[in-house]
């Protein structure tokens, strides 16, 4: 089991309750309930069912906020969302796949 520091440092620990990620995020409830329904992020789900969510989570939820504050319609906010985090994680493979190639090359 991880120590109660390493979860502190991690970015996909569900730290947070639905009322302080509102909080945090500037957002309702509802909203970050919409969220989940448009499949931007799938809160962690504590014993008794409650929604926790994790920083990662947060900040994509801030995005969407932000997004949707500025005039996006909220599934289009998510799709681009979800489009740009899938290209960030190709990207960081294709980059690890490079520097492994040089490596075995040398």
């Amino acid at each position: 089991m991880a120590q109660p520091d390493d979860m502190f440092g991690d970015d996909d620990y569900p730290a947070y309750t639905m009322g302080r990620a509102a909080e945090i995020t500037g957002a309702s409830q509802d909203f970050l309930r919409r969220l989940d329904e448009e499949k931007l992020i799938t809160p962690f789900r504590s014993a008794g069912g409650h929604r926790r969510y994790s920083r990662y989570q947060l900040r994509l939820a801030a995005r969407a906020r932000e997004m949707v504050d500025q005039g996006t319609a909220l599934e289009a906010a998510c799709r681009i969302i979800i489009l740009e985090d899938q290209l960030e994680e190709a990207l960081q493979h294709n980059q690890n796949h490079e520097r492994q190639r040089q490596t075995d090359a040398a």
